[in-house]
Formats: structure tokens, C-alpha cells, sequence
């Protein structure tokens, strides 16, 4: 015997918007990827090589896929608990660009420093560097999701927001 389950129309769309959301991600990680890259804000070392510290490496690639993987649990993240407020631009902007300081206040200044013994919750040239990196993931990923949004709200017909 089978069973029907009723799933409403507000449950459904979660899961279209963690889709956005990891598309979203993946391209503000790749923005702030190519800033943290060129960034140098320590001893001529690169963002993106201290961050393949937080698993013992000082190869730019192994920080690579770390910071993608971050991005992508990132975005998936918003589209989750922002999307449904996310779909027009300007408002996909302004919670992007306050989604990326809030993953710089726990990510950049306590939870990377905590993993590799530096103090947290400290103003200084990296995580000042790190703020606007975190900033160009957030402005990144919120107009991506926004344009996402749109662009499949009229595919499939439906209003985007």
C-alpha cells in the first residue's frame, strides 16, 4: 500500500533554494578565491595559502578546494535561511553583503585563528584584508542567487519573489 505525502508549496521551494544557493556560493567562493589569491596581507603569503592551513598545507590548491568547499556549504546556508527574501536584487545584495561579514565575524575572526592557534577576535592587516574578501563573497553570492532567482522564476513561470 502506498502513502501519499502532502508537502506544501513554502517546504517545497527549500530545496530549489539551497540549488541557488550552492550555484551562489560557488561564484562568490570563486570571486573571493581569486582576492585572497592575490591578497597578501602577511609575510608575502598568500590569503588562500593560510586558509590550506586549516588542514596542516601551504599549497594554494589544497586552499582552493577548502575555501570552495567552504563556499558551497556557504551558499547552500543562505539559499536555505535567506532565499525566499533573496530573489529581487537589491535586497539579494544588502543580505549577501551582511551574510559575508557575518561568515568573516565567525569564520575569519574565531573560528580560523581558534583551528590554528592565533588569537581571536583580532584587528589586524589579515582579517581587515579578510573583511573585504568576506564583503566581495557576500555581494557576489547575493547578486548571483538574485539573478538565479529571476531567471528561473520566469522559466518556470512563476513569480521570483
Amino acid at each position: 500500500m502506498a502513502t501519499a505525502v502532502q508537502v506544501s508549496p513554502r517546504t517545497a521551494v527549500i530545496p530549489v533554494h539551497t540549488a541557488w544557493g550552492a550555484a551562489a556560493g560557488v561564484v562568490g567562493g570563486i570571486g573571493m578565491g581569486i582576492w585572497m589569491s592575490v591578497s597578501r596581507p602577511m609575510m608575502d603569503t598568500a590569503m588562500i595559502t593560510m586558509v590550506a592551513g586549516l588542514l596542516g598545507s601551504t599549497n594554494a590548491f589544497a586552499g582552493w578546494l577548502i575555501h570552495l568547499s567552504i563556499a558551497l556549504f556557504a551558499g547552500i546556508t543562505f539559499g536555505a535561511l535567506l532565499g525566499q527574501f533573496a530573489q529581487r536584487m537589491a535586497p539579494g545584495i544588502v543580505l549577501g553583503l551582511v551574510y559575508g561579514a557575518a561568515w568573516w565575524f565567525i569564520g575569519a575572526l574565531w573560528i580560523m585563528p581558534a583551528n590554528m592557534g592565533m588569537p581571536v577576535f583580532e584587528w589586524n592587516d589579515v582579517t581587515s584584508s579578510s573583511l573585504g574578501a568576506h564583503l566581495v563573497f557576500g555581494l557576489l553570492a547575493g547578486l548571483a542567487f538574485s539573478c538565479i532567482a529571476q531567471v528561473m522564476g520566469k522559466r518556470t513561470g512563476s513569480d521570483a519573489g
